[in-house]
């Protein structure tokens, strides 16, 4: 299987503090997440046009994000506002660093993978982020593995997002194709009062699963999947 051009969660709201950055991927390209002093979030190119310094390696300062290498700044826009070795330089427009369209929603951060993409945002729900779990496995093979029930009672709400009873709780997992051979699963709660601690718990369990099944064919997973409807 494929994933479309569209939205897809690359953190948990709550892990991103306002002043600070952090660095992730989505299908091999490097982005960095940051969030200003007044609260909101920014998903660009992880790269200072500069010399191709990561951007999340820099510091944050106010509405502002500065290159760890040089200290050029950028502005929420991407646009670069100021060189320090150049103070009274009027930086050129040209100066920008690529940006993502972006939301919050669901407790997550979400950014649009491509302009082309012609889906809407994702909508917003009350949800408990709980945590993001990494796993050494290809992002269309644990799709295939969570839309089969190989790894649990999984209902597949898109092709990326899965929702799951849990112990009396509704989980919500976000699939983040973070690169070839690595994906990141962001689960919040929807429903229900199990602690943070117990789908910390399942959470590992879930990626010892995915990541032990053995590979299976989308037409295995369609007639599987069917056969558990």
């Amino acid at each position: 299987m494929g994933f479309a051009a569209g939205w897809y969660a690359l953190a948990l709201g709550d892990g991103l503090e306002p002043g600070t950055s952090a660095g992730t991927q989505l299908f091999d390209k490097e982005l960095v997440v940051w969030r200003d002093a007044s609260g909101a979030s920014h998903v660009w190119e992880d790269r200072c046009p500069h010399r191709g310094m990561r951007l999340s390696f820099g510091f944050v300062r106010g509405n502002h994000i500065a290159c760890l290498y040089h200290g050029w700044q950028y502005d929420e826009a991407g646009q670069c506002r100021h060189i320090p070795a150049h103070p009274s330089l009027e930086v050129p427009e040209t100066i920008k660093v690529p940006t993502y369209a972006s939301v919050e929603a669901a407790g997550m951060i979400w950014v649009q993978s491509a302009p082309e993409a012609t889906e809407p945002p994702p909508a917003d729900f009350a949800a408990v982020p709980v945590r993001s779990l990494y796993l050494d496995r290809a992002p269309e093979m644990v799709a295939l593995l969570l839309e089969a029930g190989l790894a649990g009672s999984f209902e597949s709400l898109s092709s990326s997002t899965f929702g799951i009873a849990l112990d009396g709780a509704d989980l919500f997992l976000a699939l983040q194709p973070y690169g070839a051979e690595r994906s990141a699963l962001h689960i919040a709660r929807t429903g229900g009062d199990l602690s943070p601690k117990d789908i910390a718990v399942w959470a590992e369990d879930l990626r010892a699963t995915l990541e032990a099944l053995p590979a299976i064919a989308p037409a295995s997973a369609a007639r599987q999947a069917g056969a558990l409807a």
